[in-house]
C-alpha cells in the first residue's frame, strides 16, 4: 500500500527581504500545510507537487520552497506548472535524482518513480510563456512508453493541469490540449489509477477513459465557485488544504484534506 500527498499551487513569492520565512501568505501557508501534512497519523511514503509553486519563476522563489519543505522526512517530487520556470526548478531540485535527470535546458520536467510498490508518474503539460497547457505528439509518446514499461504496477499520474473541463470559465479558459491522446493512452494502460493534478485551486473530481481524475485545493488561495457564463475570476476565503492518496492494489481513494490541526474530538464505538 502506498499513500502519497499531494501539495499544489503553493505560488511562493520572493519575498520582501529574502529571508526563506517573511510572514508572507504564502509562507505561511506552506508551513500550515507541511504540519498538517506530518500530523497525520499515517505518514505518507512521498509527497508530489503538481505545479504553480513559484509565483514567478525565479531561482530565490524554488530556494525558498526547498528550504520550506525541508521537515518532511519522505521523498518530494515536482513538477512545474505555468507559473513555473522549468530549469530554475530542476536546478532547485538536483538532489532529487529523477528530477535532476529529467532532461537539459528547456525540457520538460517529467520522470516515473517508484512509491511503496505505486508508481508516480509526473508529466509536464506546461507551455513555456503561456498559462494554458498541452500534451503533446512527444509527451504522449514519452507517457506511452514510461506507462508501457511497468504494465502490471498500479500507477497514479501526476500534472498540472487536469484533462477534463472544470465548468469555471476562467480556468476551462486556461485548458490542456491533448487530452483526446491521453485519453487512448489510459484505454491502452488500465494500470493507471489516478491522474491527479492542480491548477484550479478546488478540489475536484472528473474521469476521462473510464479513469479517475482529481484536483486538489491550494495551499493558499482557493478560487470562487461560479459556474455561471461569463462568471466571475475571483479568489476566495475557503480552506487552503491538499489531497491524501492511498493506492493498494487496483483499489485508490482521495481524501481531501483542509489545512490545520483537526484532532479527535470524541472516540465512537
Amino acid at each position: 500500500m502506498a499513500i502519497i500527498a499531494q501539495l499544489s499551487d503553493i505560488h511562493l513569492a520572493v519575498g520582501r527581504d529574502g529571508e526563506v520565512d517573511d510572514g508572507s501568505g504564502p509562507v505561511r501557508s506552506l508551513r500550515a500545510a507541511v504540519s498538517s501534512l506530518l500530523a497525520l497519523p499515517a505518514r505518507p511514503d512521498a509527497v508530489v507537487l503538481t505545479g504553480d509553486l513559484a509565483d514567478g519563476g525565479r531561482p530565490a522563489e524554488y530556494a525558498r520552497l526547498h528550504a520550506l519543505l525541508s521537515p518532511l522526512p519522505m521523498a518530494v517530487y515536482p513538477l512545474p506548472g505555468n507559473h513555473d520556470d522549468r530549469d530554475a526548478l530542476r536546478h532547485a531540485f538536483r538532489d532529487h535524482p529523477a528530477v535532476a535527470d529529467s532532461g537539459g535546458p528547456g525540457a520538460p520536467v517529467q520522470y516515473a518513480v517508484d512509491v511503496a510498490g505505486t508508481r508516480l508518474v509526473c508529466c509536464d503539460t506546461t507551455i513555456p510563456g503561456s498559462a494554458a497547457g498541452e500534451l503533446d505528439v512527444e509527451r504522449l509518446a514519452w507517457l506511452d512508453a514510461t506507462l508501457a514499461e511497468r504494465p502490471g504496477v498500479p500507477t497514479v499520474i501526476a500534472m498540472h493541469h487536469p484533462p477534463y473541463p472544470i465548468g469555471i470559465r476562467f480556468i476551462d479558459d486556461m485548458s490542456m490540449t491533448g487530452t483526446e491522446g491521453l485519453a487512448e493512452i489510459l484505454k491502452r494502460h488500465r494500470q493507471v489509477v489516478r491522474v491527479i493534478g492542480g491548477h484550479v485551486h478546488r478540489s475536484t473530481v472528473g474521469s476521462l477513459a473510464g479513469t479517475v481524475c482529481t484536483t486538489t485545493s491550494s495551499t493558499y488561495r482557493q478560487l470562487f465557485l461560479d459556474l455561471t457564463r461569463p462568471g466571475r475570476a475571483a479568489l476566495t476565503g475557503e480552506p487552503a488544504g491538499f489531497a491524501i492518496h492511498r493506492i493498494e492494489g487496483e483499489s485508490a481513494v482521495t481524501h481531501f484534506v483542509p489545512t490545520g490541526n483537526y484532532r479527535p474530538l470524541m472516540e465512537v464505538d
